[in-house]
């Protein structure tokens, strides 16, 4: 691809495309391209200007990206949301422009003719309120406007109307942008999945597959494309696509449809659709039917607009009825509470939306920002949470002879069926190792959630698992000759058992380093008003309670199963706690769901990342920090806001009742005052507050 360098610095490079402008399409090509580059940490690509600014740490491998760019190179729809920002800004930009030439450029009674034909609009509106029983803030509107014409203002309805309209576009753009942010969250995240070739089980990249493929999915995974099932059968939860939690039951010869999850069984699946936005378009259409993104800092906001349509009227007419003068009484009704909290409350909502996904944040929806800001308990998993999301495998200890080597090979052929932080683990290991293991080593495998792994391997029955599954669920024994070995290995390490034929055949030592921020976040945390911290693990008392310790958490239960998990949650709701859940896994699932607000790391189970609320960047905890900061921040402007505009119009009418303000300069300011609240609206909730906090280490004992 030909391109001009415009500007470079130190891990910074401006490049232009030599062409007058580029398409939407070409753009989100190109820097969905980039971002998958070596060496390329940021991207982002201005269609109007056609440049390119790339932040990276291999100047020559973002040459070489762009020296070997070809938008031949995608052939699939990329999704970015770059056409709504674009239709929204466009239609906010002929918007204002109409306005200018109506209001500067035409003659004055051309500008009334056409004022008097947009009344119609609103009056219409206006009128089927009426009819149907109900004073809308439409009815507001519609007289407003009318009065304005009418006593021979059209100037002032113009202006009543610019705005109305200006809201209508930023409340059509919100929604909009809302559902194509939760969309783009719910459709496909999945990069690998296994394919049947020459008779074996394959794990290749979701791009390496084609129609008429088979694939095969297994229980905790989401099915990554449309097909039809050729062998086995399933239980499939649908939400993503139907909005209904409740599974649907596949057999042989059904369609399964991309981004649902399979809660039961396993199949082979014929694919029938290889871009994996073939379901985009139902996901959204789900979206605007079901209430998941309404905030209810919106619902309130219009339903009090509602509200205060009988007050203002009521006002107007005892202004007048009082006074017997027109001027006086149309001053009240030129100034109103709806057009600013209509227009603000929703660009309140996307800014903070916009400011959470520039901090690798992805927020389903504006509701969550409310729960986020009242949540006072805060639970979380262990694994690949409070720690990193990659263990280490640190020793193995192997019964009966078994090589280590072997066990390895074994654990790491079971686990790489279901990716986990453990499970991954494993696999790294095996690789780190090169130990390389046939897929017809074992026959069909088993995965118990929260639980383990069962297959049978060479004939014999393998189980690799906790210690409930292995030793309490399946009876599995310890050789006798070597209990002393088994009850020397270290517990401060997560463990995971292998078992042949019901004997202990090895113990897999997972090193768990806790993350190096964890401490100081869940201080932060309780800073910011999280009044109780909870941690639900699966692993051994030992194991826990050390982390609980160190990382002071208020309380802590451990080998706790998933809906134990969801229980626990439930029943701190029941008691009147606001809950927050941050997981990361395929156990952590029934939980996100039930919580207030459920919080997936992005690198976590495609499950767990499915059924949240929120996905932070699983780099570090401190988006938990600025998550939370952003939810108090934005409660704070929609609290401030309302006071605001219920003080400011409050004065106007009262200055329009003594007749200090005439209804054209009480129009202008109550509009004026809607403009400048919208643009406080539309700034940065925070800037980096959270380094101003003060971090104090605090110390209580672990509850038993």
């Amino acid at each position: 691809m030909k391109y001009l360098i415009r500007y470079e610095t130190r891990g910074y490079l401006r490049a232009h495309i030599p062409v007058f402008e580029m398409d939407l399409e070409q753009a989100d090509k190109l820097e969905y391209y980039l971002k998958k580059q070596d060496g390329i940490d940021k991207v982002k690509v201005n269609e109007r200007t056609a440049d390119v600014v790339i932040y990276h740490h291999d100047k020559d491998l973002v040459l070489k990206a762009l020296d070997g760019f070809s938008y031949d190179l995608i052939d699939e729809a990329i999704e970015s949301g770059r056409t709504i920002r674009r239709e929204g800004e466009d239609r906010i930009f002929w918007h204002l422009s109409k306005r200018a030439i109506t209001r500067f450029f035409l003659p004055a009674s051309l500008s009334n003719i056409i004022t008097c034909i947009k009344a119609v609009k609103f009056v219409y509106a206006g009128l089927s309120s009426l009819l149907r029983g109900k004073m809308e803030v439409a009815v507001l509107d519609a007289t407003a406007i009318s009065a304005a014409i009418l006593t021979g203002d059209p100037d002032t309805g113009a202006s009543i109307m610019f705005l109305l309209g200006l809201s209508e576009i930023l409340e059509d753009w919100t929604r909009k942008k809302s559902e194509d942010d939760l969309a783009r969250a719910l459709a496909l995240n999945v990069e690998k999945t296994w394919l049947i070739k020459d008779g074996k089980e394959v794990p290749v990249s979701l791009s390496e597959v084609y129609r008429d493929d088979v694939i095969v999915v297994r229980k905790g995974n989401i099915i990554p494309l449309d097909g039809v099932i050729v062998k086995g059968d399933l239980s499939v939860n649908q939400a993503s696509m139907t909005g209904e939690s409740a599974s649907v039951h596949k057999d042989e010869g059904v369609s399964v449809y991309a981004g649902t999850v399979v809660e039961e069984g396993e199949a082979q699946i014929k694919v029938s659709s290889v871009s994996g936005n073939s379901h985009y378009d139902q996901i959204v259409e789900m979206i605007r039917s079901s209430e998941k993104l309404k905030s209810s800092l919106e619902d309130q906001a219009f339903a009090i607009s509602d509200r205060l349509v009988p007050l203002s009227l009521g006002a107007t007419a005892l202004v007048y009825l009082i006074s017997r003068n027109v001027t006086t009484a149309m001053s009240v009704l030129m100034v109103d509470y709806s057009c600013a909290l209509k227009l603000s409350m929703p660009i309140a909502v996307l800014s903070a939306m916009q400011e959470a996904s520039v901090n690798g944040i992805t927020v389903k929806g504006g509701k969550y920002f409310e729960n986020l800001a009242n949540g006072d308990t805060i639970v979380f998993d262990k694994t690949g949470t409070l720690t990193y999301s990659q263990p280490k495998v640190n020793r193995i200890v192997t019964f009966e002879k078994l090589e280590e080597d072997e066990a390895l090979k074994l654990a790491a052929c079971m686990e790489e069926h279901y990716p986990h932080s453990i499970a991954n683990a494993i696999v790294a290991e095996a690789k780190k190792r090169k130990l390389d293991h046939d897929e017809e080593l074992h026959s069909k495998i088993e995965y118990v959630v929260a639980h383990g792994v069962a297959a049978l391997v060479n004939g014999k029955k393998a189980l690799l698992g906790s210690y409930h599954f292995v030793f309490e669920d399946n009876r599995c024994v310890i050789p006798q000759k070597e209990k002393i070995k088994f009850n020397q290995i270290p517990s401060e390490y997560s463990h995971l058992y292998l078992s042949l034929n019901n004997r202990l055949a090895a113990v897999i030592c997972i090193e768990d380093p806790i993350r190096t921020e964890a401490e100081q976040v869940i201080v932060q945390l309780k800073q910011l008003g999280i009044k109780r911290t909870v941690m639900l693990t699966g692993d051994n008392y030992a194991t826990a309670a050390s982390v609980a310790k160190r990382l002071d958490i208020d309380s802590f239960y451990s080998e706790v199963l998933p809906d134990d998990k969801a229980k626990y949650i439930k029943a701190e709701k029941e008691n009147g706690h606001c809950v927050i859940m941050l997981g990361d896994g395929i156990n952590d699932s029934p939980a996100l769901s039930e919580a207030d607000v459920g919080i997936a790391v992005s690198e976590g189970a495609p499950i767990a990342r499915q059924v949240a609320d929120i996905t932070i960047n699983s780099d570090t905890l401190h988006s938990l920090v600025k998550l939370r900061i952003l939810a108090k921040a934005l409660q704070n402007k929609v609290s401030g806001n309302y006071r605001m505009i219920m003080s400011f119009n409050t004065l106007l009418i009262i200055l329009g009742i003594f007749g200090i303000l005439p209804p054209a300069t009480a129009a202008y300011l109550h509009n004026g005052s809607t403009l400048a609240i919208s643009l406080m609206a539309a700034r940065p909730l925070q800037k980096n507050k959270e380094n101003g906090l003060q971090i104090t280490p605090c110390v209580k004992p672990i509850p038993a």
